[in-house]
């Protein structure tokens, strides 16, 4: 693809550099070919003017990263989102690595209530990882955001990896990157700042970043989750539904027959019921609206995109249509859990629910992580 004798990778994504064609994957101008650190254009745009790209990997580059990882004798790294522990997922990351030991690492976890017990929070963690069929070596909690936890991350990479390799697997939107740049600039590596941003697939292809003379550290490209509902909101909506600050729980003491919308992209209807409590852990940017359940279908094909929004006018128009996902939630703590935008907490004495969201989002029912 290009005339350079030796090939050069992007530092910020990995991709193989090339300065033939603005329009392909990896460009970089001849300019900027003569720096120290080589960035593509894309990375460019994204790192200074905070531009989205279409570019990601398919399913076959997934798969084919992941079990040359199987390939391999390292220490698996996988960083799931607290706020969305269900929906960041590696789902059958077991069946890919082989016989290679599996760190559990829960980043964000400066978004959760300060009230929140860290050491249950472990134990949920692993627990649900075991049901999941993930049996972690370790599970440990970070904020790549503040640097919190990244001392005891450190010190639990190095007595599981005995030496070797480590390869830090996720989904997109985790925050794998930005807790490998925390790493890099908290131990003096500065000089290689990986791309991060809000959009999905920034990490294009595996970055190797050397850790001494005979092992290094790899940041694999984020695997798209379908099911997750960040992919069907504009980019520019993004930030709504992605928190950056610790969530405000919003409480709403419902009776049944009541429905609420968070704003366009998800119903929750209380069907029936005692009186009770949801408690909603959403973004803070997020608003929700409370309707009486005779008058939700009314509500929601008059005021999608507008009064109910995300999504705004021109997403709304391309919404996929509303899948109904009816849930007897048993007496105690349950979290009723969308993928991608957070979830709903009842601690009652049981409740009949349908939850509607766009067709392809993944809805289901958990013990309360809460």
């Amino acid at each position: 693809m290009n005339n350079m004798e030796h090939e050069i990778y992007c530092a910020g994504c990995g991709v193989e550099i090339q300065a033939e064609d603005p329009k392909h994957v990896g460009y970089a101008p001849p300019q900027a070919l003569e720096k120290e650190t080589i960035i593509c254009q894309r990375c460019f745009r994204i790192r200074h003017y905070n531009e989205a790209s279409t570019v990601t990997l398919g399913d076959d580059d997934f798969v084919r990263i992941l079990n040359s990882i199987g390939d391999t004798k390292s220490l698996v790294v996988q960083v799931v989102d607290i706020f969305d522990f269900n929906g960041s997922w590696l789902r059958g990351l077991h069946r890919f690595v082989g016989n290679n030991p599996i760190l559990l690492v829960g980043n964000k976890v400066d978004l959760l209530p300060k009230n929140v017990n860290r050491n249950r929070l472990v134990n949920w963690m692993r627990k649900s990882a075991a049901d999941l069929g993930l049996k972690p070596v370790d599970v440990i909690l970070v904020s790549a955001h503040k640097g919190e936890g990244v001392d005891r991350l450190v010190a639990a990479m190095n007595e599981h990896r005995r030496g070797r390799d480590i390869h830090v697997v996720g989904v997109t939107n985790v925050g794998k990157s930005s807790l490998i740049n925390r790493l890099l600039k908290q131990f003096g590596e500065s000089e290689l700042d990986i791309t991060t941003s809000q959009f999905p697939g920034t990490t294009l292809d595996v970055i190797e970043i050397p850790l001494d003379e005979r092992s290094s550290l790899y940041d694999t490209p984020g695997i798209v989750n379908r099911d997750q509902i960040l992919h069907l909101v504009a980019p520019s909506e993004l930030k709504l539904l992605l928190p950056d600050k610790q969530l405000k729980p919003k409480t709403y003491q419902l009776n049944d027959k009541q429905t609420l919308f968070i704003g366009g992209l998800a119903r929750i209807d209380f069907v029936k019921g005692e009186h009770q409590p949801f408690v909603f852990y959403i973004s803070n940017q997020l608003n929700i609206h409370r309707t009486k359940l005779e008058k939700a279908d009314e509500l929601y094909e008059k005021h999608l995109g507008t009064l109910l929004s995300p999504p705004g006018k021109e997403m709304a128009e391309n919404m996929p249509k509303l899948d109904r996902f009816t849930f007897k939630v048993p007496a105690g703590n349950q979290d009723i859990v969308i993928s991608g935008l957070g979830w709903i907490a009842l601690h009652g004495s049981g409740a009949n629910v349908e939850v509607r969201v766009p067709k392809g989002v993944a809805v289901s029912i958990r013990p309360s992580l809460i």
